[in-house]
């Protein structure tokens, strides 16, 4: 495959996947209310879920920026903080006990709290892969951005794999 030709599947795959966020994160929104009187658990699952809605956003339009004939570079810079800054976060998304017992459409798999190291480690590689998407953003090279889109996608896809159950 040319340069061009896997540049443009991690854009097609990094699109699709802020589809599914999003287009998840919107259904769940109208069929799944957060309890009155929640507790503290329950508060941060259905946190989790809007901030996984807000990555989603955040790739999707990073993406549409990309597949411009010039991307506007300060969008991309804007895009990649927050995505970033998500990034950074994850790991803090998932206090103990706030899986399917806290909110039941939950799709954290109980190896997030099982398997902590391993989701640790996982977490801790998203934050660097997304960290580097950042700074190629930041240095104002579109190349390096694109670059870095297919290893921060497979950040993404490899806790998915093994942390996420499939939407049913």
């Amino acid at each position: 495959m040319t340069g061009m030709g896997w540049r443009g599947a991690a854009l097609a795959a990094l699109m699709g996947l802020g589809a599914v966020v999003t287009a998840g994160g919107a259904l769940a929104r109208d069929d799944d209310p957060m309890p009155k009187n929640a507790n503290a658990a329950t508060k941060a699952a259905y946190a989790r879920h809007e901030h996984f809605e807000e990555l989603g956003k955040t790739f999707k339009a990073l993406n549409e920026e990309m597949k411009k004939d010039a991307p506007d570079k300060a969008a991309v810079a804007a895009d990649t903080k927050i995505i970033a800054s998500l990034g950074a976060a994850l790991p803090t998304w998932f206090p103990k006990g706030s899986g399917v017992e806290a909110r039941p459409k939950s799709l954290a798999k109980p190896d997030v709290w099982s398997d902590a190291a391993g989701f640790g480690a996982a977490a801790a590689k998203l934050k660097d892969e997304t960290a580097k998407l950042n700074q190629a953003a930041l240095s104002g090279d579109l190349a390096a951005v694109k670059a870095q889109l297919r290893p921060t996608g497979g950040a993404c896809k490899g806790c998915h794999d093994k942390y996420r159950q499939e939407k049913s």
